[in-house]
């Protein structure tokens, strides 16, 4: 017999079609989060937050066809799911895709236009400081400090093929890479161009766990 889940513990489920689902998974654990692995519409019964990983955008929203999750997964957005997208998960959600192939159909969920592996190819990979601003940082490295007398934190960020956002319209900058926006949110959705899940940094996915719209 299973034992019930603490109603003080979130259920995150991670889209697990293609690419880096495990790292999330592994993170959120280490938070005390509840996990499930998405693969089909029934998977998203209860959850309380998704998050699209990063990987190879054009096959994710292939399967995301296949595996006949794209419209119950937009409406679950619509009705209010707080998501957390990284990389390739990012694109799925954006309103378009300047360079996708003529079959890429993104969600239209985050009214950005993004540019695949804006910031180059494989072998361009690399890791930068983003500045990270509007996000409370008090508790989240397990000291307590307030930094709001400085404005801003730094996130090491890990950028691996990673799209760039080349027009924003109705979302928050949240971080930025050279003056660039690589964090975003709109109400309840987070998306990032880069890897916070390979960072060995979780003060992003704890900051996620504790947004308004997880524990109100």
């Amino acid at each position: 017999m299973s034992v019930p889940r603490p109603r003080s513990v979130p259920l995150v489920g991670v889209l697990a079609l293609q690419g880096a689902f495990r790292e999330h998974v592994e993170a959120f654990t280490e938070l005390g989060a509840a996990t499930r692995l998405v693969k089909r519409p029934m998977h998203l019964e209860g959850l309380d937050a998704i998050v699209l990983p990063g990987g190879e955008s054009t096959t994710q929203t292939k399967l995301l066809d296949s595996a006949e999750l794209r419209e119950p997964l937009t409406r679950a957005l619509a009705n209010g799911l707080p998501c957390f997208a990284t990389c390739a998960g990012l694109i799925l959600l954006a309103r378009e895709v300047i360079d996708g192939r003529p079959d890429q159909m993104p969600l239209g969920v985050l009214d950005i236009a993004v540019q695949r592996n804006g910031y180059g190819r494989q072998i361009e990979s690399f890791e930068a400081p983003i500045a990270i601003t509007d996000i409370d940082i008090t508790g989240l490295d397990g000291t307590g400090l307030d930094p709001a007398d400085s404005g801003e934190w730094e996130f090491p960020g890990v950028f691996i093929r990673a799209p760039k956002i080349v027009h924003t319209g109705s979302v928050e900058i949240l971080g930025r890479y050279n003056d660039s926006p690589v964090l975003v949110r709109h109400g309840a959705i987070w998306g990032a161009t880069f890897h916070p899940e390979l960072a060995r940094d979780l003060r992003l996915h704890r900051a996620f766990l504790r947004s308004p719209s997880l524990v109100s």
